[in-house]
């Protein structure tokens, strides 16, 4: 008992010796990894001989102790260092200029077919970085370079890309994924490519411009991001509806992804593209990869799940990041509905007041069955248009007390990093749940608790309170584009 040396340590596994050999061990190979990668940085080393030098030495349980804690925390400076050494960008060529074709395409196939690239958008958050909202395959794409051009030098830098796959991304091989590159210290890139390997021909590769370059002041209040259209979309009166509903509540601009709709419903959106309302993106996603119309994955051989609904709501945010207040985060049949206040700018600033320092904004979704209905609001010059009439179904599912209720979001675009459908993945600052008496997602479609009679549903009016206004508007649409 009188030779430490053979004790074991209760609060380390293994013995001292092991420990100290291991001290031993590590400090030679930071110091090998530092004299590879950063050579010529002399300044590195006296603190690995001091290092040696206690820990070479000592023999006491707590100095080993500290030595462990010192050795953890220069191996983890050491590698972060490294890590951000490696992504730092690299000139490879000079006197060139950017002859890549330009990308017009929202979504643009890399060579490997594995890479799909929406934007580019430039992030200065924490660092100068740009940003790419992607699709990738999770496993398949293991390295992206992004190549800036910078002129008038004509120097063309190329920078390791870090791969962020959401992680939302519900079995499917495919997820949304952010390609993030540090950009040059001395150069303002205005577009960037995409490549996978650190060398090539930058005239062969498309060029994609990077969007948030110059900070403007807010051009709009509230934005609202539907993602994504699809199946041939044809609940005309219903989006008629609910963009009314959306302007009287606030909202200046309505971004759509759209992969597919009715002939009837492009004459609607022509409407709207010609007032101001609404802006499409056009969202082809099927012609890149198998789509599911369902959120998880099923095994069915599909690529990923619901349109890409989850890329094109990331990249709703970052392109809005710098136009608008506020970004909405809902279907076309979903409405933010306040209960205390008249609209959501006089919602919005109550709850900011109430919550400093919150971004992100979650409203439950409560359902109204479409296959419940009143007789009151039957518009007889409504009955030829395809679709829900809202004001006819004022009677919600009661809640289950064992079911969580998916929220949707009003959120300050500059706070996100990564979103999902119902919630915020990433973000600077909190998030906050707001009451149901404050407000609530008036969501009329089919129900889900479909054996309930009728007596069991919650009668609720509370859209009823936009009546007047909602009908002068709906007929004013209907009377240019349908009727």
């Amino acid at each position: 008992m009188g030779n430490t040396q053979g004790c074991e340590v209760s609060h380390f596994s293994g013995s001292r010796i092991g420990a100290l050999e291991s001290m031993k061990y590590y400090t030679m190979r930071l110091e090998t990894m530092w004299q590879h990668k950063v050579q010529g940085q002399r300044n590195l080393h006296p603190p690995l001989d001091k290092f040696r030098m206690l820990c070479g030495r000592k023999k006491s349980y707590f100095v080993a102790a500290v030595c462990i804690i010192t050795l953890t925390s220069m191996v983890t400076v050491s590698y972060l260092r490294l890590q951000r050494l490696s992504h730092q960008p690299k000139v490879i060529q000079e006197g060139s200029k950017c002859r890549g074709e330009i990308a017009n395409s929202t979504i643009t196939p890399l060579k490997d077919n594995k890479t799909f690239i929406i934007s580019p958008y430039f992030d200065d958050r924490e660092s100068k970085v740009t940003r790419v909202i992607g699709i990738v395959h999770h496993e398949d794409v293991k390295q992206l370079y992004c190549w800036f051009c910078c002129q008038p030098n004509g120097k063309i830098y190329v920078s390791n890309a870090k791969i962020d796959v959401h992680s939302d991304r519900f079995g499917f091989p495919y997820g949304a994924a952010d390609i993030v590159c540090l950009e040059p210290e001395n150069c303002d890139p205005t577009h960037v490519s995409i490549h996978p390997f650190a060398h090539g021909n930058i005239d062969q590769l498309p060029r994609f411009e990077i969007k948030n370059r110059k900070p403007e002041p807010f051009s709009v209040d509230f934005t609202v991001c539907i993602s994504a259209m699809f199946g041939n979309y044809n609940n005309v009166l219903q989006f008629i509806q609910s963009l009314e509903m959306y302007k009287i509540l606030g909202a200046q601009k309505v971004v759509i992804y759209k992969n597919n709709c009715s002939h009837l419903m492009e004459k609607v959106l022509k409407f709207y593209i010609e007032e101001g309302t609404v802006e499409i993106i056009p969202w082809p996603i099927n012609s890149h990869l198998k789509v599911s119309s369902r959120w998880h994955f099923f095994l069915d051989g599909t690529d990923i799940g619901y349109y890409g609904q989850i890329t094109a709501l990331n990249d709703c945010i970052y392109r809005n990041m710098q136009r608008s207040k506020f970004v909405v985060l809902n279907d076309a049949d979903e409405i933010i509905l306040p209960l205390k206040h008249p609209n959501w700018k006089t919602m919005m600033s109550s709850l900011q007041e109430q919550n400093p320092g919150t971004g992100i904004f979650l409203f439950e979704n409560h359902i109204f069955p479409e296959t419940v209905s009143t007789h009151m609001f039957n518009i007889s010059s409504w009955n030829t248009v395809p679709g829900v009439n809202i004001l006819q179904h004022v009677h919600r599912e009661p809640d289950r007390k064992d079911v969580i209720n998916p929220r949707k979001m009003i959120v300050d675009p500059q706070k996100v990093i990564q979103t999902s459908v119902h919630s915020v993945l990433h973000a600077y600052g909190d998030s906050v749940n707001v009451p149901m008496d404050v407000a609530l997602i008036y969501h009329c479609r089919k129900p889900l608790q479909r054996d309930l009679p009728r007596e069991s549903l919650v009668r609720d009016t509370a859209l009823w309170r936009y009546n007047s206004s909602l009908i002068m508007n709906v007929n004013k649409v209907l009377s240019q584009t349908i009727l």
